[in-house]
């Protein structure tokens, strides 16, 4: 259970410190900190949340990343569902208090149905002046995904140097948001996805699946290759 509770609390602050960043302060007149800002803040949340946390739990924060480190034989597929869950209704969690925060702002008329609204995943839809197909975002979300997992199964190897895995696996999240959200808003956790889509329109909900399948299949593929080249 204390396990379950730090992955539920992770994931919370994941949501509200990544996707906070996204809503609250990148488009803020004259500091707005903009998507190197919002990037840095996701990868930052990792940082902080692993160094707290992740001596309780191991610092997942993420299905995709949990369902990696079991194929790679790291993690016990008995707390697999549990994992799962604890870290979707945290991220819901982040989502909700963000909500009321941003409700709570002069005006507020509703979240809105344009694609990337309160940090909403997307898909062939022109954000931020390029529009990148549903099969461009597939491929971004497994290679990144792909990637992530790699990082983390390689930085926290029992051969690897002991202390630098939180900020390692937090520097790496930060490149992956520089290179991806422009493509998708950048996924690579399916709870931070659904966690937001909750609260927006229909259309974030009927794109969600991608968020879903494609991390999924990314993190997979990951368990498996450094399964296969390390020297566990």
């Amino acid at each position: 259970m204390k396990k379950l509770v730090a992955e539920f609390i992770g994931t919370m602050w994941l949501v509200l410190g990544g996707c906070g960043s996204a809503v609250i302060a990148s488009g803020v007149s004259n500091v707005g900190i903009g998507l190197v800002g919002v990037s840095l803040a996701f990868g930052l949340t990792v940082l902080t949340g692993a160094y707290a946390l992740g001596h309780i739990s191991g610092g997942h924060f993420n299905p995709a990343v949990s369902v990696g480190l079991w194929i790679g034989g790291r993690f016990d597929k008995k707390d697999l569902l549990p994992y799962i869950g604890s870290q979707v209704l945290g991220g819901a969690l982040g989502a909700a208090i963000l909500y009321l925060i941003v409700s709570s702002s002069v005006g507020f008329s509703g979240i809105g149905s344009e694609p990337g609204a309160f940090a909403t995943n997307f898909y062939d839809a022109n954000v931020y002046g390029v529009n990148f197909g549903m099969i461009g975002a597939l491929v971004t979300e497994i290679v990144m995904t792909f990637m992530f997992l790699i990082v983390i199964l390689g930085a926290t190897h029992k051969n690897a140097s002991p202390g630098f895995g939180g900020m390692t696996i937090g520097l790496a999240l930060t490149l992956i948001h520089l290179i991806s959200i422009p493509v998708t808003n950048t996924s690579v956790n399916p709870a931070r996805s659904t966690a937001v889509a909750i609260f927006a329109e229909a259309n974030a909900m009927g794109q969600l699946w991608l968020f879903w399948v494609a991390p999924m299949v990314g993190a997979v593929l990951a368990g498996i290759v450094y399964k296969f080249i390390s020297s566990e």
